[in-house]
């Protein structure tokens, strides 16, 4: 079993909660559709208490001083610069040395490059504040990217990047199919259902708009040449896309989510399996069973029961 990756996100006050959500919701959903605990996080401030985002949410949170871990994201999204101050390099620099790797969400990016943890690195940030950033830390090199990873130290641009660097770092972890199976569940990279385009997507673009289209259409699975012609690609050019950067065939994956949406309802839902069956693309839920038994290596009766 792969040891569980830790983080621990850094909240200052008036952080973003949507920028926390895209960071965390990955995590948890890594956890939920693996059924192990692959990802553990915990919220610090500087000091313990609570921390309310710039919309009143409230978050209780441990002290810095006594956390360490394989990530550490620092967040303070709104008025970074009020918390740019000497103490807070003093945090920063000193927990550099208990966290492999050092993150800046946002503007966060602003305060790792303040306490000196930037320089010589690639890094991004809020565009609101990019040229900024190069102006002040030209030690830095500075890009228009949604997300940097460089080494042990990254950064992105705000809250819907920071969801892009998650599903980035989840696929480094444990593989691009977990990956893609958490970005279909947020229906993430989503087209307008079988609308074609005519704008050429990067691959792994193509990727999460296929796997947010299957996500879409469970009940009534799409075929493989659909999904291709929804994204203006030949079905074949789709196949050997997942290939290449999947290291499986569409219809695997496909299975796959249809599979866990099984899972799902026989552990939410009182849905007979003959109706999860129907309900997920089978027509003969011994089918399903089959399936289900290959995929998790229980049955659904024994899921059902338990």
């Amino acid at each position: 079993m792969p040891n569980t990756k830790t983080f621990t996100l850094l909240l200052y006050p008036g952080f973003s909660a949507l920028c926390l959500a895209n960071a965390v919701e990955p995590l948890r959903a890594a956890n939920t559709l693996s059924r192990r605990d692959l990802y553990a996080w915990q919220f610090c401030g500087l000091h313990a208490g609570v921390v309310q985002s710039s919309s009143d949410m409230p978050v209780a949170t441990m002290p810095l001083r006594y956390q360490s871990g394989d990530y550490l994201f620092v967040m303070p999204s709104y008025g970074h610069l009020q918390h740019d101050t000497p103490t807070n390099r003093r945090s920063l620099r000193a927990a550099s040395s208990r966290f492999h790797t050092m993150v800046g969400l946002d503007t966060g990016s602003w305060l790792l490059a303040s306490a000196g943890l930037l320089d010589g690195r690639r890094a991004t940030s809020h565009w609101d504040t990019l040229d900024a950033l190069e102006e002040t830390f030209p030690d830095i090199t500075v890009t228009r990217d949604r997300f940097v990873i460089d080494g042990n130290r990254a950064s992105c641009g705000g809250a819907t990047t920071t969801l892009d660097m998650m599903l980035n770092l989840i696929e480094t972890h444990f593989g691009a199919t977990l990956a893609l199976e958490v970005a279909a569940l947020f229906m993430y990279g989503e087209r307008d259902p079988l609308t074609p385009s005519t704008r050429v997507l990067p691959d792994h673009q193509v990727l999460r708009a296929a796997a947010a289209l299957m996500r879409r259409n469970v009940e009534v699975p799409l075929k493989i040449g659909q999904i291709a012609d929804a994204l203006s690609l030949s079905q074949r050019t789709l196949e050997l896309t997942f290939q290449t950067h999947a290291g499986q065939s569409p219809a695997r994956l496909y299975r796959s989510i249809r599979l866990a949406e099984a899972r799902r309802r026989l552990e939410q839902t009182r849905d007979s399996v003959a109706e999860i069956a129907s309900r997920t693309g089978y027509q003969d839920p011994a089918a399903m069973a089959r399936a289900f038994k290959a995929e998790f290596g229980v049955t659904p009766s024994s899921v059902r029961r338990s």
